[in-house]
């Protein structure tokens, strides 16, 4: 499996082209299914939420409740299955804020799962439409998206965009050149496979916190799926090209102005993991930046441990997902909707809009 500058074996060649060609077919490849346009990770997700149906909430509801007691458990007691796994320690070792917003979470979807409690807590509008609609999505999505992330992470594909498209990120979205895969996970795939890929590029230094920020913030809104829900939604499917013309213009533009004022500007450039991986983007001295990426992709491929320590990779992923922003999404979400359901607040915080949307002709601006 060695290799050297100018010559690799056949076999370190294909471990990295064959699970980087399978990652983007099921992450980045927009295919047509049953009459709609989706990516095959969202296909074997579905198939998961028709094995599953309407058991779903209640898996859910388990994973968040049970999250939330071992945080608690381990914040006063040391347990040993925790303290000797470091994978363990960073999901249950969190800071109080965290805690609370996992117990709030289990909490809130308690309360929705058996309907007791105040109803603004589990209505259809708020705690019913996180539990029942969203998580019962987000759990097959993480499941598969977490499972088979390691065939981008893993096997070279982004060491060689990262170096190939270092000069094209760097100056235009102030990002290395790896943040191109992201990107393209998430407008061509689905937002949440964006965050999942960058939330693991952050934790193991590839990133900075301002760049996984921009990423978050920028690159990971809108896919091209999901625009295609919103269109069908409204019966406008006739118009997608202009509409999705339109998103790509604006998301382009916003992604390229953002990163360069507050608050995203303001965001410590630091890494999570110091001293990891700020040569990255060096090319060395007799390379072109595809012969580096190359080269680079292949010993990172060359590197990989075998289909265990895939589905042990990719099983981690899927318990960070379940464990550490499921709860997140619950607390969060419902706290989020009871307010717009609710409240005032966020019609108040539309009325400066109003203007801006009148000066633009835009019918029922209020």
């Amino acid at each position: 499996m060695k290799s050297t500058r100018n010559h690799y074996t056949l076999s370190s060649i294909l471990m990295f082209i064959i699970p980087s060609v399978i990652g983007i077919l099921l992450f980045m490849t927009p295919i047509k299914y049953n009459g709609e346009i989706t990516i095959p990770i969202a296909i074997l997700s579905g198939f998961m939420q028709e094995l599953f149906g309407a058991s779903i909430p209640s898996i859910m509801t388990f994973l968040i409740a049970l999250t939330a007691i071992i945080t608690v458990i381990a914040k006063f007691i040391d347990l040993p299955f925790i303290k000797k796994s470091p994978f363990f320690m960073s999901l249950f070792n969190v800071h109080s804020v965290w805690i609370i917003i996992r117990v709030l979470g289990a909490i809130f979807a308690v309360c929705t799962l058996f309907q007791v409690g105040p109803e603004w807590i589990w209505s259809a509008d708020t705690g019913g439409m996180l539990l029942f609609d969203l998580l019962a999505v987000l759990f097959s999505v993480f499941f598969f998206a977490g499972l088979l992330l390691p065939l981008l992470l893993n096997y070279g594909l982004l060491e060689l965009f990262g170096a190939v498209l270092t000069k094209v990120m760097r100056p235009l979205f102030k990002l290395p050149g790896r943040s191109s895969v992201d990107c393209a996970a998430s407008w061509l795939g689905d937002g949440t496979i964006g965050v999942l890929l960058t939330s693991k590029q952050y934790e193991e230094g590839f990133y900075t916190k301002r760049e996984a920020a921009i990423i978050g913030t920028t690159f990971s809104v809108v896919s091209i799926t999901f625009s295609l829900v919103i269109i069908s939604q409204v019966g406008l499917s006739h118009m997608f090209v202009p509409f999705y013309s339109t998103v790509l213009l604006a998301g382009f533009v916003a992604a390229i102005i953002m990163p360069r004022i507050p608050p995203l500007s303001r965001k410590a450039n630091e890494y999570y993991i110091e001293n990891a991986n700020q040569q990255q983007e060096i090319i060395p001295e007799g390379y072109t930046p595809f012969s580096w990426g190359f080269s680079q992709a292949i010993d990172k491929a060359s590197k990989s441990k075998g289909v265990k320590q895939f589905f042990v990779d990719g099983g981690r992923n899927v318990l960070d997902m379940w464990m550490g922003v499921a709860p997140v999404v619950m607390a969060m979400g419902t706290l989020a909707l009871i307010i717009a359901t609710y409240t005032p607040i966020f019609q108040w915080l539309g009325i400066p809009f109003v203007p801006i949307l009148e000066l633009l002709n835009i019918p029922e601006a209020h």
